[in-house]
């Protein structure tokens, strides 16, 4: 048993017992032996629990209670971006039009699902001051790998194949170095200086005739605006390379600033976060990327056009570098995006920016006093504090992430950015009340004084979870990945 001593499924099972009905098999029983090697047949009945419908719907009820998400508790993750997503989107998301349409039907049948996507491109070209937006890639990383290939297929089709190289910042998100290289290019990383900006000297130092990008998010991950911008655009593009957008931080500028005008060559969106679809537990995700005039040969086809009012995919793209995903993007975040865009309108979305930019400042300046501040500057929409402080106590940033556990709130990111010793980064988003802000306030405060009169509070937290503090190394080398009857 554990702590709330709700017995476990398995436990519940009672020989006989039925949860679920079937209908009465209609087509002819089929000897699997005849279409599976024998190794894969199953011989022996699956050894599942045998409860009632109750007993099921108790168990996944009570399971469900123990989830954190956006619309059970305050969910600070630093550069996840996990804000309110309102319940008009999810609404017209299951129109039958929407909901029930299916990737294959003729054009003709699909015209209005089809508007909205060509809709939806129109304005994410306004919002990043991009030429051209495809919707095709699934989620962030998918949308930087698409971006990369594109940048090499161009890079590719100018003679210029000694291109093999992409700079990354040492404070950016760990899928840009990993994107680049299932992209096929090496990483060279440009470090930060004393502000937490790029260094300009450190970045003409690494550039050359074989830099193919640099990738940077804008503000960057310690939530500070990379104010040289324009200048660090003229170094890259002066070089002969592009400038990639990551738009993992696109909250803080949304119609304040746009990638396009600071001289990016490619972006990527991630709907998901910026632009309110839900996300977590691995997705469903949307990352479409934009492009100036000179990638969009390049562009993943079919490209969605519209011709003579009539709305129809584009499959001849000589330079394509090809479909990235089944069918056109995943369609229902599309359609959560589109429909929070309409709703905010142009000073909705600017209103998205200055209250995300305030809510940030304000969290920070209340709790720099108690928690070391690496850059003592206005930040965006996210900020960093380090624990260094409280790790003289013998309280690690780990420590406070759990003991924050017990306070109902999920824990911001922590221990990256990696130049950041005891990092702790912290998003609020715009979404959140003043109200909401300070209980998170007052509880990071309550932490640090734990940390100085009773450190042990701390150490061995968190206290009212299911789960209490697990052994991490044995966890991530000796995983129990499946239920074990006792």
């Amino acid at each position: 048993m554990h702590k709330e001593d709700q017995p476990l499924i398995f436990e519940l099972t009672k020989p006989g017992r039925i949860g679920y009905s079937l209908p009465e098999m209609d087509i002819p029983e089929v000897d699997m032996s005849e279409m599976l090697p024998e190794e894969y047949v199953r011989v022996e009945e699956a050894d599942l629990p045998e409860v009632s419908e109750l007993d099921i719907m108790r168990h996944y009820t009570a399971l469900s209670k123990r989830n954190h998400g956006v619309d059970s508790g305050f969910y600070p993750l630093g550069s996840c971006t996990m804000k309110y997503n309102p319940k008009i989107n999810e609404n017209v998301a299951r129109f039958n039009g929407f909901a029930h349409v299916h990737p294959l039907q003729d054009e003709s049948s699909v015209q209005g699902a089809m508007e909205l996507m060509y809709d939806l491109q129109e304005h994410l070209k306004e919002i990043t001051g991009m030429d051209e937006v495809t919707l095709q890639p699934a989620a962030g990383a998918h949308g930087e790998w698409t971006g990369l290939m594109m940048i090499r297929a161009y890079h590719e089709a100018n003679g210029d194949t000694n291109r093999t190289k992409v700079i990354v910042p040492d404070s950016a998100h760990g899928t840009n170095p990993a994107s680049a290289t299932v992209a096929g290019f090496e990483t060279v990383t440009v470090k930060s200086n004393e502000h937490g900006l790029v260094d300009l000297e450190d970045l003409k130092r690494v550039v050359g005739d074989d830099t193919a990008a640099l990738m940077l998010t804008n503000p960057n991950t310690l939530g500070l605006f990379e104010e040289n911008i324009l200048e660090m655009a003229e170094i890259i593009h002066g070089a002969g390379g592009k400038l990639y957008y990551d738009g993992a931080n696109l909250n803080a500028v949304l119609s304040k600033a746009r990638p396009g005008d600071m001289g990016f060559d490619v972006v990527h969106l991630n709907l998901h976060k910026t632009f309110t679809g839900p996300h977590g537990g691995g997705g469903p995700g949307s990352g479409p990327v934009g492009v100036k005039a000179d990638l969009i040969p390049y562009l993943p086809k079919p490209v969605l056009v519209k011709k003579d009012d009539v709305f129809t995919f584009d499959y001849d793209r000589p330079d394509s570098i090809g479909r990235v995903k089944p069918y056109y993007g995943n369609f229902g975040i599309n359609v959560r995006a589109y429909t929070y865009i309409r709703t905010m309108g142009p000073d909705g979305l600017k209103a998205v920016t200055e209250y995300a930019v305030l809510n940030a400042n304000y969290m920070m300046r209340r709790l720099s006093s108690a928690y070391d501040l690496p850059f003592d500057r206005h930040c965006k929409h996210e900020f960093v504090l380090s624990g260094k402080r409280q790790k003289k106590l013998g309280v690690r940033t780990l420590d406070i992430a759990k003991r924050l556990l017990d306070f109902g709130y999920h824990p911001p990111t922590i221990y990256f950015p990696l130049n950041v010793e005891e990092c702790i980064m912290i998003e609020p988003t715009e979404t959140e009340s003043k109200e909401t802000l300070d209980s998170f306030i007052d509880a990071m405060l309550q932490i640090v004084r734990e940390a100085e009169e009773n450190p042990e509070i701390v150490q061995e937290a968190p206290h009212t979870t299911v789960i209490g503090r697990l052994d991490e190394t044995l966890a991530a080398r000796k995983p129990v990945l499946k239920y074990v009857k006792q």
